[in-house]
């Protein structure tokens, strides 16, 4: 049992230390999105994507020792949690306090990460929002104005006005 315990833990701080790489990652695209740069952009959402894969590795790997600590303790067939085998460790107090640190540095680092994606999404949502304004804008400048702009049955036609080029036929 105590092979498992330290194998979790191992995983613990494997699994805190790819979600710090992605808090670091997600700080970075936030300065790229600020600063508009798509191609930068694109590279760090692959950089994402491969922390991604680590960490559904670990959590695999995580999952699988805790069905094994389950058989151990005989749980066979119950899905365990690390809360779970905390608690159960109660003879074991250095097991359960490395454990806990472990689970409560993870927690802590997952709630940073979560926020930080919420920031990267609101400054996304702006941006886009930004870009939809400037393609509003671009095409109100080729519009007719509303009130000159009317068809033979009294209805704006909302017709776009060419280039500004010089109509020399009039």
């Amino acid at each position: 049992m105590a092979s498992l315990v330290d194998e979790l833990l191992d995983d613990l701080k494997n699994e805190n230390a790819e979600y710090e790489k992605l808090i670091t990652t997600a700080d970075e695209k936030r300065q790229m999105i600020i600063n508009g740069e798509t191609e930068e952009l694109e590279a760090i959402t692959a950089k994402e994507e491969q922390l991604g894969n680590n960490l559904k590795a670990m959590e695999g790997r995580r999952v699988q020792i805790l069905k094994d600590m389950a058989v151990v303790m005989g749980h066979d067939g119950e899905q365990v949690t690390v809360t779970q085998i905390i608690e159960m460790l109660d003879n074991q107090q250095e097991e359960r306090d490395a454990l806990t640190t472990a689970r409560d540095q993870l927690l802590e680092t997952a709630t940073k990460l979560q926020i930080a994606n919420r920031q990267n999404e609101i400054l996304l949502q702006q941006a886009l929002e930004m870009v939809e304004f400037d393609l509003t804008l671009f095409k109100s400048l080729r519009q007719a104005p509303q009130t000159a702009n009317y068809g033979q049955d009294a209805y704006t036609t909302g017709d776009i006005l060419g280039g500004s080029s010089f109509d020399s036929s009039q």
